[in-house]
């Protein structure tokens, strides 16, 4: 059963973001803080990454625990109202992940995938890694 309304599950579910939401705006900041330049939704790739450090082949996607199905087998059981769209509609959202992941791949790119909770709990060690897969791009092109 839903705590909600219809009217108040109508305006939270209006008012969820595609891009710029807090939690890639957070690593942004963390990113060019750190003098790392990039460009945002980047359109010329499959999937749209988040952050995309063009010149070292770098796509980032910054994924919500809710849409893109973390810890997924636990969560699933949690799900109580409407069930037959939102199970479906998660597990083909982790589906297109990976084919997006794997096509990226396949491109010749470097792709790094953030879960929420992490980036709101270890940001610095997100920026880091992101860091250090330029610092290993950089070396190998030297």
């Amino acid at each position: 059963m839903d705590d909600l309304t219809p009217e108040q599950r109508k305006k939270n579910m209006r008012a969820i973001r595609s891009k710029d939401t807090t939690i890639e705006l957070a690593l942004r900041k963390a990113l060019w803080q750190r003098g790392i330049r990039y460009r945002k939704n980047y359109k010329g790739l499959i999937g749209k990454p988040d952050i995309v450090i063009t010149k070292y082949r770098i796509a980032v996607f910054c994924d919500s625990d809710f849409w893109h199905g973390y810890d997924w087998e636990n969560r699933k059981s949690r799900i109580k109202s409407n069930q037959e769209y939102w199970i479906p509609k998660i597990e083909r959202n982790m589906k297109r992940d990976q084919e997006v992941t794997l096509a990226l791949v396949n491109q010749g790119w470097i792709v790094l995938r953030f879960w929420e909770h992490t980036i709101r709990k270890e940001l610095e060690g997100c920026v880091n890694d992101i860091q250090e897969t330029i610092d290993i791009k950089k070396n190998l092109s030297e």
